[in-house]
């Protein structure tokens, strides 16, 4: 059994655990981080999240997280555009995306896909974003990182087209919250699976359900951070990489197996997708 110190030091809630993970999707650009970046990636390493994978949301936030790759050998970045931002876009900021996409740090593209929750753009022009990553992915091998909020019909759709397009898919439903059949859909089209932080959550026994299913070869972990603080910090700000440990290990439990088992599946996991990321020595 996994054997997890939590030491409260003042306000701070530091995790030291032994097994490496990465924490595929943390929005490290975010200025909820500015000012404390630096002791946040600190509590990162004591807390033995090795990797980590900032997500881009613009162009401009993607040029700052691979910015961060630039500077932090831990970190990797995804560019693309969010849904919700794609009414700011132009098409100048797509041919940069797909200009930083060469980098030998930007592992991903998006976080893209469909947001029918927030009214911030139009939906069709939310499409037209989602199929270009799709399509670049197709052209490129990059993975894409999939946002889904009250649009599973149209996130299917949309993968099902491009799966009969172009064969399996590359890529990753972030943070899902799904149904088990939404999930297998996805996974028979060739997707991966990532959890973050509202799996702990206590009312989502449904949620934790779903995950105990997903295959061990297809499965992610994630913080979201700086949002959806994982239980029992719920009431910490902002999320960080260092809290995905209780998200990690209640996916495990959900899965009945032990910790180390688990974590080692998801490093797996993640540098089979994320292809273009480099192996950490500590990690062999």
């Amino acid at each position: 059994m996994r054997d997890i110190l939590q030491q409260c030091r003042g306000t701070q809630l530091v995790i030291e655990f032994m097994t490496p993970l990465i924490d595929t999707h943390a929005h490290l650009d975010s200025d909820q981080f500015d000012g404390i970046r630096a002791s946040i990636f600190e509590q990162t390493q004591q807390a033995g999240i090795q990797q980590m994978i900032s997500i881009g949301c613009s162009w401009g936030s993607s040029q700052k997280c691979l910015y961060l790759a630039n500077r932090f050998d831990q970190v990797f970045a995804s560019v693309g555009i969010h849904p919700n931002y794609t009414s700011d876009a132009d098409p100048k900021h797509w041919d940069r995306i797909v200009e930083m996409a060469k980098h030998p740090k930007a592992v991903a593209l998006g976080e893209t896909g469909l947001d029918r929750y927030w009214d911030f753009c139009p939906f069709e022009l939310q499409r037209d974003y989602f199929d270009r990553h799709i399509r670049l992915s197709q052209q490129t091998d990059l993975p894409f990182v999939v946002h889904m909020r009250d649009c599973e019909k149209d996130i299917l759709e949309m993968l099902t087209e491009a799966y009969e397009r172009g064969g399996p898919l590359r890529g990753v439903m972030h943070s899902f919250t799904g149904d088990a059949d939404m999930a297998q859909a996805c996974l028979e089209m060739g997707m991966y699976i990532s959890f973050a932080g509202m799996v702990t959550f206590k009312k989502n026994d449904a949620l934790r359900d779903v995950a105990a299913g997903i295959p061990l070869d297809r499965i992610l972990v994630e913080t979201d951070c700086p949002y959806l603080s994982p239980h029992p910090l719920r009431s910490k700000r902002p999320n960080q990489p260092a809290y995905m440990v209780h998200t990690a290990q209640c996916v495990a439990d959900a899965k009945e197996m032990a910790f180390d088992r688990f974590a080692s599946h998801t490093i797996s996991n993640t540098y089979r997708l994320f292809s273009k990321m480099t192996v950490l020595n500590d990690l062999n």
